[in-house]
């Protein structure tokens, strides 16, 4: 009796194929050893390549296609989702483009603003932020977005430098306008989110906000000619000095907005956004980000860790947004429940490697999708493979699209290394070089609104051949051998405490203006545990004058950000210069704040008690071990 073999025999394989079968596994054998970032490597660049290949595609059509002009078609296509959730009231798309057309129409009917018109905004997080955002976009006007945390000079500096011809602020900072009215230019317009004003000369909306039609405004007042026309200035610390007005244009906006597509965020998709509106990030990577995916997002008044997770589950957030200190202040928060909630991407940047791994521990399997990017900047990294501590790979085929290079730095010169033929040197490998982008074409510089001197300052010329154009991004960098990049520090008189940028020199010209203050050097020292820098100055006191720490304190709070308020204060009796005359700042910072190893007076703002405090070693030991609260 024959076998079943033998009624219906097997096919037998041609000879080549457990040959091509032992190749594609010894070739993806070789893949996983040699490139193992190969396929997430490529499905990013496929991405990038995709939607630079969309941007040209329209500009060869003759099409400028801005992120204004993408959320109106949304408006139109999905008029009752959910765009905007505040404190829970939900705002749709159409409610939110009607909401703006009559502001717009406001604005039309009462003043005479025309296209390219600046107008600045100071609005703490709320829906209305974004309402008269686009609402004033859709008169072709430039939005400077003003950042509430600063003061007095500081603010005035800000107002005048984008040369508004309005200023729009929310009801809940009009303490900070008296404060500013009297030395505002006479013409600035004035106007306040409120039905009714006690200030003279200046203007309510709300008022005129209900009685206005939520008709668009003509087409042709917010069509831009060129995605290369400046939208929106954000004002960044920069490296030296007062508060400098980025100018963001329609190309940077489209380019921000296309980053939680990047990182894989869909439609679907609800994001929590806990930053400030003035912020790039929550700004143009939050409701920017929202709009290119036609998501939600969940707008909140201001940061809180212990609402945090709670509001996850209330409104089933799926994306967040952090800063790497925001990330902390969750980690420090009691253990209750935390992985119960949706959220499966975190991006963000500033996160340290420990909270890094303690973040997803504690919350479970969430993505930390960190990016690298200056707000004036013309280079972006992003980190699409979730290695921990870094901001970003890179590779031939990406530096082919945003050519960069790390290059060597005199610390104590503060300036890039020339070689004896002029040229800058890159770094190898492993090394800390200062991070340059080339500007050309297709990745311009924008400079800064109203200072050309400033802009200059921020590109480097001649760098490794003649003609060449670089903008010096201020960030050391370090890329590995696997070509992941790693933030290393910033350079020049700035350190970032809070999330924010703080320029040494604004610090010390606050307190040079007190009477009894000959000098101050401020600069950022490390504390154990938290992110950043924390502010420290070192002060020489005037002749046969006295330390006033009462009038220290009344000075910084009043005048300066409260992120950019030295922590420490040190009393020395000579300055320490440099070899080309400039404060010595790199002993001092070394040096710290131990009280038991530094001779000199040393003083702790304790915000409990409103007052600097004498830096005692049992209080230094409470800030190390995390019991004092900075």
């Amino acid at each position: 009796m024959r076998g079943w073999d033998d009624l219906y025999p097997l096919p037998v394989p041609p000879s080549w194929v457990p040959g091509a079968a032992v190749g594609i596994l010894s070739l993806h054998f070789i893949q996983k050893l040699l490139f193992p970032y190969f396929w997430a490597d490529l499905r990013y660049l496929l991405k990038v390549v995709t939607y630079g290949a969309r941007m040209e595609m329209y500009r060869l059509q003759g099409r400028v296609v801005t992120v204004l002009d993408k959320f109106v078609k949304l408006a139109e296509k999905q008029p009752h989702k959910p765009f905007l959730i505040y404190e829970g009231t939900v705002h749709t798309y159409r409610d939110v483009d009607r909401r703006s057309n009559r502001i717009a129409q406001v604005f039309l009917q009462h003043e005479a603003l025309k296209e390219g018109d600046t107008v600045a905004l100071l609005m703490g997080n709320e829906p209305d932020f974004i309402h008269v955002w686009f609402g004033l976009a859709k008169l072709g006007c430039v939005v400077a977005f003003l950042n509430f945390n600063v003061r007095f000079r500081s603010l005035l500096h800000c107002v005048s430098s984008c040369e508004p011809k309005l200023l729009v602020v929310g009801a809940d900072l009009l303490g900070t306008l008296e404060e500013i009215l009297p030395k505002l230019q006479k013409d600035v317009s004035v106007w306040i989110m409120a039905k009714d004003s006690t200030f003279p000369n200046v203007h309510t909306l709300l008022d005129k906000i209900e009685a206005a039609s939520e008709d668009p405004v003509p087409v042709n007042r917010c069509s831009a000619n060129t995605l290369k026309s400046a939208v929106l200035y954000i004002f960044t610390s920069g490296t030296t000095g007062l508060p400098k007005a980025a100018v963001i244009s329609h190309l940077q906006v489209l380019k921000g907005a296309a980053g939680l597509w990047a990182f894989g965020a869909t439609s679907e998709d609800i994001i929590y956004i806990t930053l400030p509106l003035y912020h790039s990030a929550a700004s143009l990577l939050g409701i920017g980000g929202c709009i290119q995916l036609g998501a939600t997002c969940v707008l909140k008044k201001k940061f809180s860790a212990s609402q945090f997770w709670n509001d996850c589950r209330k409104y089933n957030v799926t994306v967040i947004q952090y800063i790497g200190e925001l990330c902390r202040y969750l980690c420090n928060q009691p253990v209750e429940g935390e992985k119960n909630h949706k959220v499966r991407l975190a991006v963000g940047n500033g996160v340290r490697n420990d909270v890094w791994r303690e973040f997803l521990d504690r919350f479970g399997a969430i993505k930390i999708c960190e990016f690298y990017g200056a707000t004036e900047g013309n280079i972006c990294f992003m980190n699409h493979t979730g290695k921990i501590g870094s901001v970003g790979r890179t590779n031939f085929l990406y530096k082919l699209f945003f050519p960069f290079d790390l290059i060597k730095y005199d610390f104590q010169k503060d300036e890039p290394i020339r070689n004896k033929h002029g040229w800058c040197e890159k770094v190898k490998k492993g090394e800390a070089g200062l991070l340059i982008s080339r500007v050309n074409a297709k990745n311009p510089f924008f400079g800064y609104a109203g200072n050309k001197r400033h802009t200059e300052k921020k590109l480097l010329c001649e760098v490794f051949k003649k003609g060449d154009l670089y903008f010096n991004t201020g960030d050391l960098m370090v890329q590995d051998h696997d070509n992941f990049l790693y933030f290393w520090d910033r350079i020049g008189d700035t350190f970032r405490w809070k999330g924010e940028n703080v320029a040494t020199t604004e610090v010390s010209d606050v307190i040079a203006m007190l009477d009894f203050i000959q000098e101050a050097n401020v600069y950022g020292v490390s504390v154990p545990d938290h992110e950043g820098k924390a502010g420290m100055a070192s002060l020489i006191l005037k002749d046969n004058a006295s330390l006033d720490l009462e009038q220290m304190y009344k000075q910084v709070v009043t005048y300066l950000p409260s992120y950019a308020c030295p922590l420490f204060l040190r009393v020395q009796e000579k300055m320490e210069m440099t070899g080309t005359f400039k404060q010595q700042k790199f002993q001092l910072v070394d040096e710290g704040f131990n009280p038991s190893t530094i001779t000199d007076p040393l003083y702790f703002l304790d915000n409990s008690k409103k007052a600097y405090v004498l830096l005692t070693k049992e209080l230094h030991e409470m800030i190390l071990s995390g019991k004092m609260k900075l």
